[in-house]
C-alpha cells in the first residue's frame, strides 16, 4: 500500500461465507440508536449565524481530509456601528483546540466572514466560530475620521493609547487566543501607546503609529476581544488523503489474459494471475487504485449473452454482475478466476506497485445465489409466485433479482457486513458500490459508520448517477467518493458550472470523482469525437477533480457504441475482450494519461478540490480554470498555482483570449494595470513551454494539441 497503513484485521474470522451468520431464531434486532437533537447555541453577545460546513444543523458530519484547507464561513455582525471580528476554530479528535485562523470578510456589506483550516489526520474532528466585539478596529475607524476632522485629538489618541496598553497586559498574561510570553508583542503596542501621548508629534504621525502595519499585524496575531461569543460546536470527519485525491483504473479480471481457440470455438478466461501481469503498466501510467468489477461465481439462470440479449450461447460468460452460483455468493471468487491464493497474489502484486485494490459491491443476486434458496424472504414475490427480477423500465435485467431491504432488514445487514469484512481481511482498501442509491439510506448510514469504526483506512465510492439530493446525502451519510454527472457536461457552460458546483457547493457533502467513461457509459460526445475526445475528457478529468478514473480499454479510444445505446458495441460486461495494449503507445493516449497523472503529482494545487476558480474567455469552445493552494496549506510550504485551459472541440482548431482573474492566481497589480503587459511567467508541464502572460492571454488549440496545463513560476 501506499498512503496508508495495511489493513486492520476486522472481528470476523477469515473464512469466505456464503451465506448470513448464524443467529438466534427468537432473537429480536437490535435497537436502532435514537438520534441525539442538534447542539444549538444561545445567540451571543456578538450574533455568530449561518456557519458552514454544517449538514443538517450538524446531525451529520462534513467532510475533510488529512491535509486539505477546508473553510469555515459565518455570518457576523453587532448592533451599531462598532466592528466585530471572528476566528474559527479546530478541535482535534481528543477534543484540545489544533488552530484557529482570523476569518476574513469575503462580502463587503453583508457580514459574511471566511477562514481557512487545516486537520492534519484522520478522525473525528470538529470546528466553532468566535465572535467579539474589536475594540482596536472600531477605535481606528473613529480616530481617522476625527483627526482628520479636527475633532477631539488628544482625547481620541489617549483612548488609544490606553486600548493598547490594555492589549499588551492582555498578551503578557493571556487569553484563550494568545499564551503566556509574548513580550517583544507586548512591548511594541506600549511604545506605541507612548508615541500616541508624545505632545511633541504631530497628530496625523501619531496616528499612524498608532494604525501602521506592525501595530496591525500584532493585533491580528493577538486580538483584543470584547463580549466574546461562540457558535455551536461542528463535527467534521477527516479521511486519510486517498479518500480525496487518487486515480482509479478499472478492469474487468477475465479479460486479461482471455484467449480463444480457433479450432474448438472456445473461450478460456483470463485469471487473477493474468490479470495480475497488467498491473505494472497500470501502475507506470501513474494509476494508484486498481478497480475489479465483480469477481464473484456467475449465476446460468436467465444468463445474458453478449451485447445483452437475452439468450446466451454456449460459453457465453455472463456478466459478473448476476453474482451467485453452486459455487458461493458474494464472498466466493469464481473458480475459473482463481482461488484465495490467487487473490492474494493479485493483492500482494499490486501493493508492490504501489497500487490499492478497489473491488465492486453490488447487492443483487443471480437466481443461483445460495440467498435464494436459503433467504428466499430477502427477495420481492410478485403475485404469481415467482421472485420479481431488477428493472429500471425499459430497461430489464432477468439474470439479477434484487433485495427487498423490508424483508429481514437485520439479516441482510449482517450478511452484507460479513460480505465486506471478508474481503477487507483479503486485503481490499476500497470499494465501488453498484447503484447505492437503490438501497435505503439508513442501511448505507449504518454499514459506513460501522466500517469506519473498524477499518478507517477502507474507503466506499458511490456508483449513484441519480438526483442530486439522492447524490448528496449518499455523500454525507458515509460514502467517501461520489461518481458525478461530470461525464456528461461538454460545454464551456455546463463546465464551468459544474467545477464551480463540487467545488464550492457541494464539497463538504461529497467529493466528486470524474470518469470519462465507465463499462455502461459512452456518451455521443466520446462515440463520435475520436482520440481526440479521449484526449479532451482526460485532461478535464484528471485536472478538474482531485480524484478521476478510466474504464480499460481508455488507452486505444474504443469508442464504437451499441446501435441506439450509450454503451460500447461488443461490451465487456457480457464477454470476453482482450486487448492488443501494444496499441495503446501508438495511439498516444496511454503516454498522455501518464503525463497526467504525473502532473497531478508534482502540484499540490491539483490534489486538492476547493480552490478552482473558472477563468472568462473569448471562444465558446475553449474552458480555463485555476486551481492554488497557498504556501501555509500547502505539504510543501510553497504555494502552488495551476492554470487549464482546454479546447472542448475535437475537430477544429479554436482561439481565443482568457480573461485571467488576476487576483484568484494570487498575484498583487497596481491599480493602473493595463491588463496587457506581462505579470506572470508560466511553463506549460504538457511540453515544457515558458510564457509570459498578461491578464488577458491570446491562446490557441487544436486537435494535435488540446490543452495548456501551466504552472505559475512566479510573477513580474
Amino acid at each position: 500500500m501506499t498512503d496508508a497503513a495495511q489493513p486492520r484485521r476486522s472481528r470476523t474470522a477469515g473464512r469466505p461465507r456464503s451465506a448470513t451468520p448464524a443467529r438466534e431464531a427468537a432473537s429480536p434486532p437490535p435497537a436502532r440508536p435514537t438520534p441525539e437533537p442538534a447542539s444549538f447555541a444561545p445567540v451571543g453577545r456578538i450574533p455568530v449565524i449561518e456557519v458552514s460546513p454544517v449538514i443538517e444543523d450538524g446531525r451529520w458530519p462534513a467532510k475533510g481530509t488529512e491535509g486539505e484547507a477546508f473553510p469555515v464561513r459565518a455570518t457576523v455582525f453587532r448592533e451599531g456601528h462598532d466592528a466585530a471580528a471572528a476566528t474559527a476554530h479546530l478541535i482535534d479528535p481528543d477534543g484540545r483546540e489544533h488552530s484557529w485562523t482570523r476569518m476574513v470578510d469575503i462580502a463587503p456589506g453583508l457580514d459574511r466572514l471566511e477562514g481557512w483550516l487545516v486537520p492534519d489526520r484522520p478522525g473525528d474532528w470538529s470546528f466553532r466560530v468566535e465572535a467579539w466585539g474589536d475594540p482596536y478596529a472600531t477605535w481606528r475607524h473613529e480616530a481617522e475620521i476625527k483627526i482628520r476632522a479636527g475633532i477631539d485629538i488628544d482625547l481620541v489618541l489617549e483612548e488609544g493609547a490606553r486600548l493598547l496598553e490594555r492589549a499588551g497586559r492582555a498578551i503578557r498574561h493571556g487569553d484563550s487566543l494568545t499564551p503566556t510570553g509574548h513580550r517583544e508583542a507586548a512591548q511594541i503596542l506600549d511604545d506605541v501607546a507612548a508615541a500616541l501621548r508624545d505632545p511633541a508629534r504631530h497628530p496625523s504621525e501619531r496616528l499612524a503609529l498608532g494604525t501602521e502595519g506592525t501595530v496591525a499585524e500584532v493585533l491580528r496575531c493577538h486580538p483584543l476581544r470584547e463580549h466574546l461569543s461562540s457558535s455551536a460546536t461542528y463535527p467534521l470527519i477527516v479521511d486519510r488523503e486517498r479518500a480525496l485525491f487518487s486515480a482509479w483504473y478499472e478492469m474487468f479480471p477475465r479479460s486479461e489474459g482471455a484467449q480463444y481457440d480457433e479450432d474448438t470455438g472456445t473461450w478460456r478466461s483470463g485469471t487473477l494471475r493474468t490479470a495480475a501481469e497488467r498491473l505494472p503498466a497500470i501502475a507506470g501510467m501513474g494509476f494508484d487504485t486498481v478497480y475489479l468489477t465483480p469477481i464473484h461465481p456467475i449465476g446460468t439462470t436467465n444468463r445474458k449473452g453478449r451485447n445483452n440479449s437475452l439468450v446466451a450461447e454456449d460459453g457465453d460468460p455472463g456478466s459478473p454482475y448476476g453474482i451467485g452460483s453452486a459455487d458461493g455468493g458474494h464472498d466466493a471468487i469464481h473458480p475459473e478466476l482463481g482461488d484465495e491464493s490467487d487473490f492474494a497474489h493479485f493483492v500482494d502484486q499490486a501493493r508492490e506497485h504501489g497500487l490499492e485494490v478497489a473491488l465492486d459491491l453490488a447487492l443483487q443476486a443471480s437466481p443461483d445465489h445460495p440467498w435464494v434458496t436459503e433467504h428466499p424472504e430477502w427477495f420481492t414475490t410478485r403475485a404469481d409466485g415467482t421472485i420479481a427480477y431488477a428493472e429500471n423500465p425499459p430497461k430489464k435485467y432477468q439474470d439479477i433479482y434484487p433485495l427487498n431491504f423490508d424483508n429481514d432488514p437485520e439479516g441482510i445487514y449482517q450478511a452484507v457486513k460479513a460480505v465486506v469484512e471478508c474481503w477487507i481481511e483479503r486485503g481490499v482498501t476500497a470499494f465501488r458500490v453498484d447503484n447505492p442509491h437503490t438501497k435505503p439510506m439508513d442501511f448505507w448510514h449504518r454499514l459506513l459508520a460501522e466500517i469506519r469504526a473498524s477499518n478507517p483506512e477502507v474507503l466506499f465510492l458511490s456508483e449513484a448517477f441519480t438526483r442530486p439530493a439522492r447524490m448528496r446525502t449518499l455523500g454525507a451519510v458515509g460514502f467517501h467518493q461520489s461518481y458525478t454527472y461530470f461525464t456528461w457536461r461538454h460545454t464551456k457552460e455546463e463546465l464551468g458550472d459544474y467545477f464551480t458546483e463540487v467545488a464550492r457547493e457541494t464539497d463538504s457533502h461529497l467529493r466528486p470523482s470524474f470518469w470519462p467513461t465507465t463499462h455502461d457509459i459512452l456518451t455521443p460526445y466520446m462515440q463520435q469525437g475520436g482520440r481526440t475526445a479521449f484526449a479532451i475528457r482526460a485532461v478535464l478529468a484528471a485536472t478538474g477533480s482531485p480524484t478521476w478514473g478510466i474504464y480499460s480499454g481508455y488507452e486505444l479510444a474504443e469508442h464504437i457504441a451499441r446501435p441506439g445505446a450509450e454503451e460500447q458495441i461488443d461490451n465487456e460486461k457480457y464477454e470476453y475482450k482482450p486487448r492488443d495494449w501494444a496499441q495503446a503507445e501508438s495511439l498516444g493516449i496511454a503516454a498522455l494519461l501518464a503525463s497526467l497523472n504525473g502532473i497531478r503529482r508534482a502540484h499540490p494545487a491539483l490534489q486538492r478540490l476547493r480552490d478552482l476558480t473558472v477563468h472568462p474567455t473569448s471562444d465558446d469552445a475553449t474552458l480555463a480554470f485555476s486551481k492554488r493552494v497557498r504556501a501555509e496549506h500547502s505539504p510543501t510550504g510553497r504555494e502552488d498555482t495551476v492554470i487549464i485551459v482546454v479546447s472542448l472541440d475535437p475537430y477544429a482548431t479554436r482561439e481565443g483570449v482568457v480573461h485571467l482573474d488576476l487576483e484568484a492566481l494570487g498575484v498583487r497589480v497596481p491599480a493602473d494595470y493595463d491588463g496587457h503587459s506581462s505579470v506572470i511567467e508560466v511553463v506549460d508541464e504538457l511540453d515544457g513551454q515558458h510564457y509570459s502572460w498578461g491578464a488577458v492571454p491570446f491562446v490557441r488549440l487544436s486537435p494535435a494539441r488540446v490543452a495548456h496545463i501551466l504552472h505559475v513560476r512566479g510573477t513580474r
